[in-house]
């Protein structure tokens, strides 16, 4: 760590210290206020300074749940949101315990509305003055290099050069790279050392030995360098320790979805898909109005057959926003037109040139009301009865027609290992507009760390991403 960031992590202390008893005074004095009087109680009557002593007996024990949540680490890389949140967590569970105290002993406090005021503006003044002290590490670190961390990336591969364009490019993440180099010479890096300062070497090849590795990290740990690395894909897997035939053993694991884990996905995609079906079902009738109004000569829910789990055929149900005219599907009478213009339209209008899917902008084959549905994924509410069916989950990858998972690599068929989703990582961290290979990353992120709060959180990140336009759209 560097100075400048022990120092703020000294201070930090102490001046969350001021931020729970500025908290706790503001409690304290706001019960007092006219607007409050209904909702404060009668028999409390602590004299301030009685308070006030009380509050700083139970001060350590919440600096001590803070330090516990690593809350004292000050690097200038934190975000605010993140910071609130792990505030906010750590000061519930101290208060969760102090509310379990107080319900077994009332006479200790007797003041409700104290205690749920002063846990609010103590999670807002620590979370504030935590971002104060970053804006001021930050300017320190962008305009005066107070903080800066001098790194040496080992490594000349792709994923080194953009790593190195990222770092150049984003002062803010505190890091200057001083050399950039392809061999893990100890003579070389000592040289790079004293011309220029070495806090941290990542190493970004995996074609080193393991003696010039351990070499490298034997001479880091001497001199108070940090050791970092860009792993390879078998190392970021899952894994788990066993012993084998009286030897140690690494198995990797596929993905965490497995027995207890699938039925609680499943269990998670009942509950949840029955209730967003139930929520959404008005907006769903008047989208079918609307479409049985603008062209009535099809359906209005389009069974598009797509390839899912263990590369198993399903249909998935989308509201449909094309003329019907133009739907590639066998009930379509004008179906050899339909798909002839739709080559046409992939040759003149893909917009996704070399990969595995297409994209065709500015699709004129929709309908006006196809197009507001569309935009903002509308079209894919049918999918909630593919959820509760059981071909499909809330997470998980898209799934793919038939043509384009022929064009997979061997490795894009990991997608189907799993159940495809309504919504996933890639939709959450781009949608539509990411490139077919960057999506395929997010996904097997996705199948490799799934753990059901992380179900949650892309459901409720996936509200926010609706909202975006989407540029492209696949055609379907």
């Amino acid at each position: 760590m560097k100075r400048s960031e022990i120092f703020f992590s000294s201070i930090q202390v102490p001046i969350d210290v001021v931020m729970i008893l500025l908290a706790a005074t503001s409690a304290y004095y706001l019960r007092s206020l006219p607007m409050f009087q209904g909702y404060v109680s009668k028999v409390f009557n602590l004299g301030f300074q009685e308070y006030i002593t009380s509050v700083l007996i139970l001060t350590p024990f919440l600096i001590l749940v803070l330090a516990l949540e690593g809350l004292y680490t000050m690097r200038v890389t934190r975000r605010f949101w993140h910071e609130a949140y792990g505030v906010g967590r750590a000061l519930t569970l101290a208060f969760i315990f102090l509310i379990i105290a107080i319900f077994l002993n009332r006479e200790w406090f007797s003041s409700r509305f104290v205690i749920v005021v002063g846990w609010g503006l103590a999670v807002i003044y620590i979370a504030l003055s935590r971002t104060i002290i970053q804006l001021i590490q930050k300017w320190l670190l962008t305009h005066k290099g107070i903080g800066v961390h001098r790194v040496l990336l080992i490594g000349v591969n792709k994923k080194m050069q953009v790593m190195r364009r990222q770092l150049q490019r984003d002062k803010a993440r505190g890091y200057k790279v001083v050399d950039q180099i392809e061999d893990v010479s100890i003579t070389h890096i000592k040289e790079i050392r004293a011309q220029k300062g070495v806090d941290e070497i990542i190493i970004g090849d995996p074609s080193f030995t393991d003696e010039e590795l351990t070499k490298l990290m034997d001479f880091c740990q001497i001199n108070n360098i940090t050791y970092k690395y860009v792993p390879t894909t078998s190392q970021t897997s899952r894994f788990t320790m066993k012993i084998f035939a009286g030897e140690p053993i690494i198995e990797y694991q596929h993905t965490p979805l497995d027995g207890w884990a699938r039925v609680l996905k499943r269990a998670y995609d009942l509950v949840a898909g029955l209730l967003l079906t139930m929520l959404f079902s008005p907006l769903m009738l008047v989208i079918a109005i609307l479409i049985k109004i603008e062209d009535p000569n099809g359906p209005i829910i389009y069974k598009n057959e797509r390839i899912g789990e263990n590369g198993q055929k399903f249909f998935v149900f989308k509201f449909r926003y094309m003329q019907w005219k133009y739907c590639i599907t066998k009930e379509n009478k004008d179906l050899k037109e339909a798909i002839a213009f739709e080559k046409k339209l992939i040759e003149e209008r893909n917009s996704r040139k070399g990969g595995v899917l297409y994209k065709i902008k500015d699709d004129p084959r929709k309908m006006k009301v196809g197009a507001f549905i569309e935009r903002f994924s509308l079209d894919e509410l049918p999918q909630f009865f593919n959820v509760l069916r059981g071909d499909m989950s809330l997470v998980g990858p898209r799934p793919h027609q038939e043509r384009e998972v022929e064009r997979y690599a061997e490795y894009h068929r990991r997608l189907l290992t799993i159940k495809p989703g309504i919504t996933g990582m890639a939709q959450v961290s781009g949608r539509s507009d990411l490139a077919f290979e960057d999506e395929y990353r997010l996904d097997v992120f996705y199948i490799e760390n799934w753990s059901l709060w992380l179900d949650i959180v892309i459901c409720l990140k996936t509200a926010g991403a609706l909202l975006r336009r989407r540029k492209n759209v696949r055609g379907k």
